[in-house]
């Protein structure tokens, strides 16, 4: 059976949707809420506040319009037309699961005891990887890998001349930005890439090439940062997120298949 989780984004949905105080402007006293806004921005990434103030003159100008229209629309009678009436009742659906989920979530309790022990049981979710940035060149052949190395061995300055072979030689995309990979953890690389960049000190390049399933490798290791073991009082507030949402979907699942038991279902 499909699981049934009260995810982050729809608690967010909850606070910021169904409690609107803010207001920027009135048409015929009802208030263009915050809400409003939103349902025209349609990105929760966007700040409405700081955007320019001819945007937001535009926008709250959009809103006015579309809660005229809507007044009219209600005033047109449509509220008694059968798909009005259908749309309505599966809203009402939605919006109450919703409460009733936010209502279930506020309504659950942990003692500080209880959310230290989650932590020392589970103390290895709570740790962030080694983590390195590099830069790499891919080539074709073990030939031209070993190639690559030599050139290397030769160098002066080894980064400069990574940069200038990575960009000449190497056959990805990384190749135009000097072999740069960015910032990764070993679990995001495959296995024979991630055993090899472990073993290299900072500053350092893989003398033996590296071969994946993509081709030959040369690494070079800008840097390394170890991983670290996040105390309990940097992730408190992420621990009862967690017992939470663990207890509300275990509840959930009980109640689903409670509920199911009673049910006449029809499959067709």
């Amino acid at each position: 059976m499909k699981k049934i989780v009260l995810t982050t984004a729809s608690l967010f949905f909850l606070a910021t949707n169904l409690v609107a105080n803010d207001y920027y402007a009135t048409v015929n006293g009802d208030k263009i809420t915050k809400q409003d806004i939103n349902l025209l921005i349609q990105d929760p990434r966007v700040d409405f506040n700081q955007l320019p103030d001819e945007m937001k003159k535009q926008i709250i100008d959009g809103a006015i319009n579309r809660k005229l229209l809507a007044k009219n629309a209600l005033d047109s009678g449509v509220e008694k037309d059968a798909e009005y009436i259908d749309a309505m009742n599966r809203i009402k659906e939605d919006v109450a699961l919703q409460v009733w989920q936010k209502q279930k979530v506020d309504s659950i309790k942990f003692t500080d005891k209880e959310k230290k022990e989650f932590y020392n049981k589970k103390k290895e979710k709570f740790i962030i990887p080694e983590n390195f940035e590099a830069r790499h060149i891919l080539v074709d052949s073990e030939k031209d890998a070993k190639d690559v190395v030599k050139e290397l061995d030769k160098a002066v300055n080894k980064e400069a001349k990574f940069k200038e072979l990575a960009k000449a030689k190497s056959k990805d995309g990384a190749g135009q930005n000097e072999g740069y990979l960015g910032k990764f953890s070993a679990n995001d690389m495959v296995p024979d890439f991630s055993n090899a960049i472990k073993a290299l000190k900072k500053g350092t390049y893989s003398k033996t090439p590296v071969k994946t399933e993509f081709g030959y490798h040369v690494i070079f290791l800008i840097d390394k940062t170890p991983s670290k073991e996040l105390s309990y009082d940097e992730v408190k507030d992420n621990i009862e997120r967690i017992m939470k949402s663990e207890k509300l979907n275990k509840d959930i699942e009980q109640l689903v298949s409670d509920l199911r038991k009673k049910a006449k279902i029809v499959i067709k």
